[in-house]
Parts: C-alpha cells; structure tokens; sequence
C-alpha cells in the first residue's frame, strides 16, 4: 500500500480556511505568505499518516487515507501545528475540518462519488479550528486510542443535498480548541442524540 492511493473503502479529509475571502481581500500580502505556511503544514500532517492530497483549490485541500485513525491523527497534528504557528499580525489562519469514511472510485489521481459530497457537507458546518467527522467514522474511530483525544456527539444535523441526516461528532485533542458555538447552518434533524456523560474515545455506546 505505501506510495499507492487508497482504495475501496476510502477515509476523507476536507479543509478550508475561515473567512479567508476577507483576509484576502484585507491583507493580501501577508496571506501570500501565510498560505504558503498553510499549505506546507498541511501537506507534511498528511503525508505523515499515509494520506494522500488529491485536490486543492484555493486555500481547500481534499485528502484521501487507507483508514479513518490516519485521518483523525492527519487532523489533529494539522490543528496542532497551525494553530502554534505565529502568523502574521491580522491574518490568523483557522482552518475548519471534516472527516468522512466510505466508499469511492479512484480514477486519474481523483476520486468520485457521493461519499465525497457527504465529506465536504461535514467540513462545511465546522467552525474555524474544529474537526467534525461523520457517525461512519466515530463508529470506527471510537475504540482506538489516539493518545487521549475524544469525541463530543453535536447530534443530527441536515447536511445540504442528502435526505437523510448526519450525526456529527467534534473531535477534541490536547491542546485544542474545543468551545465552539453551534454548528453553521445546515440545522438539526430530529431525534437529536443525548449528551453522555463522558467524551472519551470507546466510551459513546451509552
């Protein structure tokens, strides 16, 4: 599998950057710079945990992984290391993130279908500096130990363009970022999940 990309059952990461069109438009000077720095951050968290870029536009990178527990560990040590990075005065870069598992057809270096929508609609309601992933993902990712970090149920919101809605969880790591207001956009579904009392990675069953 190493140098290869994922197939089959395929683990997605989708970022962008927060409010980067004002930033942009403010200091566009300093994000030349500061981009740059994103984009090499980005790029070594990635290839670092076998993951593959395989799209960008913009400041948005897409990234393909073999597994879900590379692609929460890609996360976390990108959000650990953009947001330690000293960035120029005015422009601190927060890059909100979206993390999906499921199956996809690789052609050319890109990959198709409908579970890459559901990735970008996940990243899409995350707040600058969260990771947010899908119900398929803490499902897989929730027994493994991913040196302390946790899982925080948001419940069910819609997601724009499927019928059925998502449980979204926050993935938490030491260090990070974890008071975020409610999700953007996207509304909540009914039969919202409870809060447990714990938001310990293996610990969501209750």
């Amino acid at each position: 599998m190493e140098g290869s990309r994922p197939t089959g059952t395929v683990s997605f990461l989708f970022t962008d950057i927060e409010g980067s069109t004002r930033l942009w438009d403010e200091h566009p000077a300093a994000m030349r710079g500061a981009l740059a720095g994103h984009d090499e951050l980005l790029r070594e968290a990635i290839a670092v945990y076998r993951g593959v870029v395989f799209s960008t536009a913009g400041d948005a990178f897409s990234a393909a992984f073999w597994t879900p527990v590379e692609a929460a560990r890609a996360a976390l040590a990108a959000q650990r290391w953009l947001q330690a990075e000293q960035w120029p005065a005015g422009v601190a870069l927060r890059v909100r993130m979206g993390i999906h598992v499921g199956a996809a057809n690789e052609r050319d270096g890109d990959y198709f279908g409908p579970e890459l929508n559901r990735a970008a609609r996940v990243m899409g309601l995350a707040h600058g500096e969260q990771i947010l992933v899908s119900l398929a993902v803490q499902q897989l990712i929730r027994s493994e130990d991913l040196d302390g970090a946790g899982l925080v149920p948001l419940g069910v919101h819609v997601l724009r363009g499927f019928a059925e809605p998502e449980a979204l969880f926050q993935l938490n790591g030491a260090g990070l970022r974890h008071d975020f207001s409610a999700l953007q956009g996207g509304g909540t579904g009914k039969g919202n999940l409870p809060s447990p009392a714990t938001s310990f990675l293996g610990r969501l069953q209750d």
